[in-house]
């Protein structure tokens, strides 16, 4: 070691230390929870953001969740190699959590339906605006969160000198329980925040503070890591060992290509071509990298399934009643269950099943394991399509491309005839009929007074037309809503009197409110109120959901766990970022299969779809198991030590051949070749 490098370990060692560990982690640990906390708490609430603040459809808010936890997934690529090649970690953390605050504001802003709501009823009058920026917003936070992903564990580890090695474990389990109880405490008050009403001028579902508490938490997140700067030690770049690894693979695609006529001798593996060039114990732990990355082609079918609990589980939450006496769960609160199922599953499994397992004798090897977690998460979606198809029945039913759908409503004084092709309708006074679905229907006829008179009806695709029928010498105030709590209390007033009116209502369903012009303030106002129920509650409870949520974490905890873990056993030490990069690699990849799905495959009946993702995991579990059968497990300390050997062995002919002949030139030489294996 150079006295440079001795120098930094002093420094490492002198640092403040409280109940035996560096003081400078405690910044780091809670800088992890506020970041974890900002992160999934924006995200717990972002599909339903998509759904109902940008009015976008079920597939398109799927489509762009999906979109936006790829590019998470992808970043960390970009940010290791920045941080380890340029920057260095502390800084490269600094910079882009900067940029990762700047996109959770945002966000938060591009949640105030004031800012272009002229008219002042509620709805923003310019949604390119919003769109534009939290599409902006969500590109910063995908570059924020993802290029620090990779860092911040790793400079906490950094900390740690090479005597503290229980203390740099207990670090990390700290650090995994911060993750987990930041991802916990978010997905229960992000979605709180958000189905509180707030607004400047109108009220609204509060998405603002919804996104604006995260954005908080990322703020006080950096304010944190930054007060500890004097305290860190901060290692300066090395160097990120994937380049080194690209231009190698790179050098041996690029030479075998240059040598494929038959004249050349074929060698045993196809890196063999890059001896010419690189050591060849870089090649050998290139090898053992390239046998673990090709299991990890099925993985991504895995990914595909377990992310749509943040996006199709929690738009089929939003059909379903959520009332749980005491306790009214909403539809993206059902997310908590993942955090808190991972943290009983774990020691579970490491405490409980897996020593049983081993008791009966089975040898329940990491890819086995690998395979019951593909197939666990396969059978969650089965779960999943037979309670949609439970809700689907629940529906109210919506017009085809060839129907139209007709609601009359009788404001006036004098019942009302209208005649339509399936035969006449009676509608009296201040009365609202039920919806009456009409066929390639152009017109029909109406009575008022007993004076016929024709309409026109216009044929809509998937949607309702209402025609409010009216006496201009009554008047009538009419309502509709949509309603997602349980109770709720209207107050009607006329600017001197007021009265309140209280009902209750079910999750998911819509009402017709008709004020009679004979309305009177008083305790008993609401007898002069008509109230017509347009869409039944939702019925089907969400209790219903914790069978695929703990099929789901089940699968989670056995298939994800275990892949890391199997990974970094069969991989060099030096290589397990490429591992890393390669794990997240394929969550990426499997949130693009759900894109391409939502837009592309188009299926009518959610059920079918779920159908679908499950059927393709299976396909993709019996594959895998096949690729796992024929998998021999390495150690591959035990292969670089057998390189090592023989690299002493070579050293040591090398040097009793030459060193009376030319002794200074063996000792350049030894040096040379002593200096190339340090810096590999």
């Amino acid at each position: 070691c150079t006295d440079t490098e001795d120098l930094k370990r002093d420094k490492r060692k002198g640092q403040v230390k409280v109940l035996g560990y560096p003081l400078s982690i405690f910044f780091i640990v809670v800088n992890e929870f506020c970041e974890r906390f900002s992160y999934y708490g924006m995200r717990a609430v972002l599909v339903l953001y998509f759904k109902y603040f940008l009015k976008w459809d079920d597939d398109l808010a799927t489509s762009i969740y999906h979109a936006f936890v790829a590019l998470c997934y992808l970043t960390p690529i970009l940010g290791a190699i920045v941080a380890d090649s340029w920057l260095g970690k502390f800084k490269t953390i600094i910079y882009l959590s900067i940029v990762y605050a700047i996109g959770q504001i945002v966000m938060a802003v591009s949640a105030i339906h004031d800012i272009t709501d002229t008219d002042r009823n509620g709805t923003p009058d310019n949604m390119v605006f919003h769109v534009a920026l939290s599409m902006i917003g969500l590109f910063l936070i995908a570059v924020g969160t993802g290029g620090i992903k990779p860092c911040v564990s790793a400079f906490g580890g950094d900390q740690f000198d090479a005597s503290q090695d229980k203390q740099r474990s207990t670090f990390f389990s700290v650090f995994y329980l911060c993750i987990n109880a930041g991802s916990l405490l978010s997905t229960i008050i992000t979605p709180i925040l958000r189905a509180q009403d707030c607004g400047i001028h109108s009220s609204q579902k509060c998405y603002p503070l919804a996104f604006g508490v995260p954005a908080a938490l990322m703020v006080v997140a950096l304010v944190v890591f930054i007060l500890g700067s004097g305290m860190y030690y901060k290692a300066e770049p090395q160097g990120n060992i994937m380049l080194d690894v690209c231009k190698c693979i790179g050098f041996a695609i690029k030479n075998r290509f240059k040598h494929r006529s038959k004249r050349y001798p074929k060698r045993q593996h196809w890196m063999d071509w890059a001896e010419g060039k690189y050591d060849k114990l870089l090649i050998a732990q290139i090898k053992m990298v390239l046998k673990v990355l090709f299991l990890y082609i099925p993985l991504p079918m895995f990914w595909t399934l377990f992310d749509q609990k943040g996006s199709r589980w929690t738009l089929q939450a939003t059909t379903m009643d959520g009332n749980f006496g005491a306790l009214v769960v909403q539809p993206d609160q059902m997310q908590t269950v993942n955090p808190i199922l991972i943290l009983t599953l774990v020691p579970l499994m490491d405490s409980v099943i897996y020593p049983l397992i081993k008791k009966c004798g089975l040898n329940f090897t990491p890819l086995k394991r690998m395979t019951v977690g593909m197939f666990l998460a396969a059978m969650a979606f089965v779960c999943a399509a037979l309670v949609q198809i439970e809700i689907d029945k629940t529906l109210p039913t919506f017009p085809s491309g060839s129907e139209s759908q007709l609601k009359l409503l009788n404001m006036g004084s004098n019942s009302l005839t209208v005649r339509l092709p399936g035969g006449p309708v009676e509608l009296a006074a201040a009365q609202v009929c039920p919806l009456i679905s009409i066929v390639n229907t152009n017109f029909c006829s109406l009575i008022i007074f007993n004076i016929p008179i024709m309409f026109l009806i216009f044929t809509l695709i998937f949607h309702r037309k209402r025609y409010y029928l009216y006496n201009r010498f009554s008047f009538f105030l009419l309502l509709f809503f949509f309603f997602s709590t349980i109770r709720t209390v209207f107050t009607i007033q006329d600017g001197v009197q007021s009265c309140e009116y209280t009902t209750e209502f079910g999750f998911g369903s819509s009402y017709t409110f008709l004020i009679q012009s004979s309305f009177t303030f008083g305790s008993d106002c609401g007898a002069a109120i008509t109230v017509v129920e347009d869409i039944q509650p939702n019925s089907v409870h969400m209790a219903l959901l914790i069978p695929q949520y703990f099929l789901i974490t089940a699968g989670e905890v056995v298939f994800s766990v275990t892949g890391l873990e199997f990974s970094y056993s069969q991989a060099p030490s030096n290589m397990k970022a490429v591992l890393q990069a390669g794990w997240l690699f394929t969550v990426a990849i499997g949130n693009f299969i759900v894109l391409i799905v939502a837009e592309v495959a188009q299926i009518p009946e959610q059920w079918a779809e779920f159908v679908l993702f499950a059927a393709l995991l299976v396909a993709v579990c019996v594959i895998f198991s096949i690729m796992a059968h024929f998998y021999t497990y390495i150690d591959p300390k035990e292969i670089e030590a057998q390189f090592q050997k023989k690299d002493d062995e070579d050293n040591k002919d090398f040097k009793d051949q030459h060193e009376k002949s030319e002794p200074g030139m063996v000792k350049r030489l030894s040096n040379e070749r002593h200096a190339k294996e340090t810096k590999l």
